[in-house]
């Protein structure tokens, strides 16, 4: 299926002014600071008074707490009040990393004014058996324990009716908050929320934790002889939750992520919580990246509900100074991050293969059902399907009959999270007892999902979210409807198809360019993100050697979770070529000709410094025919309903390709014969249908029996067409067959298939676990021969489903490298 359009922005050179260039060079005097002012420019940085507090956090002014207005006040008040009448607290996070460190910075920061597990506790929701927010059974729970106050983090602000009934019980709430508000402030003591605030304001964009963290800030300001242990012990955990939470990194955000990732780098060498220092060791980071925090530390917190619905000991974890129990809580981690990778790539396995079976042709958006899905996943998975195939991806998790499952199964109910949307959260009067489907989704291409799914409430049960991701759950029932309704709303809505994605490159850089000096200044730029993200660079003309799959295949022959393609980029700035990755791609996918790549620059430790190839396109600077970059004589009717009939009427009739290849090789020969012939040709096969390999084995031992008893014949088109393999793989079942004592023979332009009269015993010899009945060698000779015939069909589906889904543009590439190399070969018509 082909992918939606690309399009690339480049940013033209950039002569950066003397004065931001001295400003670079005298907060880092090793680097020349040519790159980093460049990018600086073209995101906004115009004077020197920007410039100071954004590469020096130590230079830069944070917003008092007190910014809150009254809402902070009243909070201050009613906590000392708590203190001074020695009432018992209750801190409500929540089970996602940023509620989990907001949970934490509350549980240390109160900690110092109030003893813990006396008057001061916490309570997680089950993201498995409750919801995001407050919810009744919990304050019921809260309420017989004592409770006097409770206050949230990265909850609460649109849970009216739980706030309500939390008061009828004579408990007050404070909310620290950063999801959209409700129409009318809540009924509680205050409510500390940035959405509060404008736009512009520098604490506008901050996360749960940041929230919490500026509740504790105060509380210190306000007592200051009180806390034991500085403020500044809570910034590693502010800086995790952060930018976990993929929040806008500008103004406080970037500050307070800034000097937490200076505390993150030093848990490694002096661990004052032993709990963040074991974590940065499972996941082999050093520390001093944002990137530590983002894949590494933040999907191990998220991992733990996502598997065992109760993350409360992650708090224990962040907050225990005890390295022995850290130790142990790290490995529980570890572990339910290790199981949500298996469960993660099975169900995306599951996803591909119900994927096959429909038309996405015909589809806009790809919804899914399967009871056997974890919820807990779903997400994670709809993220990985929409951004592979191109479109906005809901998959659901339907119950039995007779099964009830949990408000929280959907990653985004009860809870606001839209951007500046007045309503986050529908429900819909139902009837009692209905059979749910829940599940989450996700868009690509800057398709506004909430609205997406809004359109459709009145089929829904509950739903909330944002432009990006959503959490849904509806009765199973209204699936199809809901199905067909929300792809039409697309379609209406995006009436030329999808929108293209765009690719910004702000630099313009050759390979010779490439390492330390450029990431160094690069590096000045972190944390990236949301509002500030990580620079793309632009080589041009250059082209890729040694180029290797990793991670491909199994020993056994199974596609494992992720595929990478390692390479080296050259061009003719320098003799020395630069190592690379290509994440979920093929190396069959990189051109051999010059092209044009758009890369990030990266350093780890086991991969030194390295570049991650993020999208290519054909290079004609220096083309000698002046081929156009796209070629034009290429149709790609891929998945379309009539393959023999062109959209538009074309003169003379296009060359059609109906059979799905399994190799460049096929495509390259359909290429040189348009060319030869001068006429367009058009990839007009779908995707074939995929049968378990095995039963395709058993499928061709029937047919032969069949036609050993009947004398019959069979065509190798017949059987072809039959089984859905090609020669390579037909040959190999004959010689399996033969190992169960068949005569295959060929004459008269079919196959006869006959039985040894002595091997007739084996007539019952059609599935593997049947071999044990023959000779110990012969057992082994037709084992190892069905273990290679499955291998090569399993082989051969692969590559149809690659050839089916490879992006259009890497299919012209190749039809511009045929045409190259023809012209460089002797003896071309050219």
């Amino acid at each position: 299926m082909p992918e939606p359009p690309q399009n690339w922005q480049i940013q033209p050179p950039i002569h950066p002014p003397a004065w931001l260039v001295e400003a670079i060079k005298h907060h880092a005097p090793e680097l020349r600071g040519h790159y980093a002012a460049s990018v600086l420019i073209s995101r906004g940085i115009k004077n020197p008074e920007q410039i100071s507090g954004f590469l020096n956090p130590n230079l830069y002014q944070p917003a008092s707490p007190f910014e809150f207005g009254q809402e902070m006040n009243l909070a201050i008040d009613r906590i000392l009040q708590a203190r001074n009448n020695a009432e018992n607290i209750a801190i409500w996070g929540d089970f996602d990393a940023d509620g989990i460190t907001s949970t934490s910075v509350l549980w240390d920061g109160l900690g110092q004014f109030f003893s813990k597990n006396d008057q001061l506790t916490y309570y997680i929701p089950n993201r498995l058996t409750e919801s995001h927010g407050l919810n009744n059974p919990g304050i019921d729970t809260l309420a017989k324990s004592g409770i006097n106050l409770i206050i949230t983090c990265d909850t609460g602000s649109t849970n009216l009716a739980e706030i309500d009934y939390a008061r009828s019980l004579g408990i007050d709430i404070i909310v620290t908050d950063h999801h959209t508000l409700p129409e009318q402030r809540p009924q509680v003591v205050a409510i500390i929320n940035p959405r509060y605030l404008p736009s512009t304001h520098q604490l506008f964009h901050l996360s749960g934790v940041a929230v919490a963290y500026k509740l504790i800030e105060a509380l210190y300001q306000t007592l200051p002889d009180v806390p034991q242990r500085p403020l500044e012990d809570l910034l590693v955990l502010v800086a995790i939750g952060l930018i976990a939470d993929l929040v806008q990194l500008t103004g406080d955000c970037r500050y307070l992520a800034q000097k937490g990732i200076e505390c993150l780098g030093e848990q490694i060498v002096n661990p004052t919580r032993p709990g963040i220092a074991k974590l940065l060791e499972l996941c082999k980071r050093s520390g001093d990246r944002p990137t530590d925090i983002s894949f590494g530390i933040g999907p191990r917190i998220n991992a733990v509900s996502r598997i065992q619905g109760d993350a409360s000991f992650c708090v224990e974890l962040l907050t225990n100074r005890n390295t022995k129990r850290c130790n142990e809580l790290a490995l529980l981690t570890e572990l339910a991050n290790t199981r949500r990778k298996s469960i993660q790539k099975d169900t995306v396995r599951d996803v591909t293969e119900k994927l096959a079976k429909i038309d996405l042709s015909t589809t806009s958006v790809i919804v899914l059902s399967d009871p056997q899905w974890p919820v807990g996943v779903l997400g994670l998975v709809a993220g990985q399907i929409a951004q592979k195939y191109g479109r906005p991806t809901i998959l659901l998790s339907t119950e039995e009959a007779g099964e009830r499952g949990s408000e929280g199964d959907a990653e985004f109910l009860s809870r606001g999270d839209g951007e500046q949307l007045p309503i986050t959260n529908y429900q819909l009067p139902i009837a009692k007892d209905p059979i749910l489907a829940r599940g989450s989704a996700r868009s690509v291409s800057q398709i506004d999902l909430y609205k997406l799914v809004k359109s459709q409430a009145h089929l829904l049960h509950r739903f909330g979210g944002h432009p990006f991701a959503a959490g849904l759950s509806l009765p199973v029932e209204n699936i199809p409807l809901f199905t067909d309704a929300i792809n039409q709303q697309l379609r209406g809505i995006m009436v030329n198809g999808l929108p293209p994605i765009v690719i910004q490159a702000e630099l313009i850089v050759t390979v010779s360019e490439l390492g330390r000096e450029l990431f160094q200044e690069l590096k000045l730029l972190e944390p990236c993100g949301m509002g500030n993200p990580a620079p793309k660079l632009l080589i041009k003309n250059c082209w890729f050697e040694n180029t290797w799959n990793e991670n491909q295949k199994d020993l056994k022959g199974n596609k494992v979770q992720y595929i990478k393609t390692t390479f080296e980029i050259k061009d003719n700035s320098t003799e020395r070529a630069f190592p690379g990755i290509w994440w979920e791609h093929y190396r069959d996918e990189i051109p051999k000709f010059p092209c044009d790549a758009i890369v990030e620059l990266d350093y780890n430790t086991y991969q030194k410094y390295h570049v991650r190839l993020i999208a290519l396109r054909p290079n004609s600077d220096n083309d000698p025919v002046n081929i156009p970059a796209q070629i034009d004589w290429i149709l790609d009717w891929r998945n379309s309903q009539n393959q023999n009939e062109s959209p538009i009427p074309i003169s003379p009739s296009p060359l059609i390709i109906s059979e799905c290849p399994t190799s460049w090789g096929e495509l390259q020969a359909w290429f040189r014969r348009g060319l030869h012939s001068q006429q367009k040709i058009a990839i007009a096969y779908t995707r074939p249908p995929s049968p378990p390999p095995i039963q395709i084995w058993q499928e061709l031992v029937g047919i032969a029996k069949h036609l050993t008893h009947t004398s019959q014949t069979v065509t190798r088109r017949q059987l072809k067409q039959k089984l859905g393999i090609s020669d390579v793989s037909l040959q190999l079942g004959f010689k399996t067959l033969t190992h169960l004592g068949f005569k295959i023979t060929y004459r008269d332009r079919a196959f006869h298939i006959a039985r040894h009269p002595l091997e007739k015993q084996s007539e019952t010899l059609s599935h593997p676990t049947h071999s044990q009945q023959l000779s110990i060698s012969h057992s082994e000779a037709l084992s190892h021969s069905i273990q290679q015939f499955l291998a090569v069909v399993s082989e051969e589906q692969f590559r149809r489903r690659y050839f089916c889904e490879v992006s259009f543009a890497t299919i012209q590439a190749m039809a511009q490298e045929t045409v190259l190399n023809d012209l460089d070969s002797p003896g071309t018509p050219f």
